[in-house]
This record gives structure tokens, sequence and C-alpha cells, in this order.
């Protein structure tokens, strides 16, 4: 199902995500310890919804199956939950003791 790109665009933000523009509007995961992860994902300029297609993509770059990227717009998956999930695949690094 499409969702609305500034839908898409303020859950990332309000998920730890930074935005800065280009030749699209890209978001830049921060860890919760203000660590900038390679964690990324990008919007296109002037587009109103974003397709299945492009979610899927954005659900890959961010780490996540498409459900558990469709919970963390939904916002059932927390900011707590989502960098977990990215310390337990390592792609994060666990905050220090």
């Amino acid at each position: 199902m499409p969702r609305k790109q500034s839908d898409v665009e303020k859950s990332l933000l309000v998920k730890g995500f930074r935005s800065r523009e280009g030749d699209h509007n890209y978001f830049n995961y921060y860890s919760k310890a203000g660590k900038k992860t390679a964690i990324f994902t990008k919007t296109s300029h002037g587009a109103r919804e974003i397709d299945d297609s492009l979610l899927g993509c954005m659900a890959r770059q961010c780490k996540l199956s498409r459900a558990d990227f469709d919970r963390l717009i939904e916002c059932p998956l927390d900011r707590n939950s989502y960098e977990a999930k990215l310390i337990a695949q390592g792609a994060v690094e666990a905050p220090p003791a």
C-alpha cells in the first residue's frame, strides 16, 4: 500500500534519522549516543506518495523487513526497539555499559 511521503519522512525524523537535502531528501540514522551510522535512505523531491516497490527498497536500506519498516512508520516500532534490532544485526555499535 503506498504511503504519503510526508508521513514517512516525519516518522523517520522521530525515530532518530536526520535529514539533509541534495538531489533527493537524504535521511541518515544517528544512534541514541549521537553517532552517525551507515544506515540511510532517501526520498525524491516533489513526490507525494511512495509506492510499494520503493518502500521495500527503503526497508532494506534501513536494515528492516518490509513489515518492520511499516511498523517503524506507523510507530508501533519505537526508536529503542529499532536500535536494538540494528545492534543485534551488528549494523550499529552497542552503547558503552
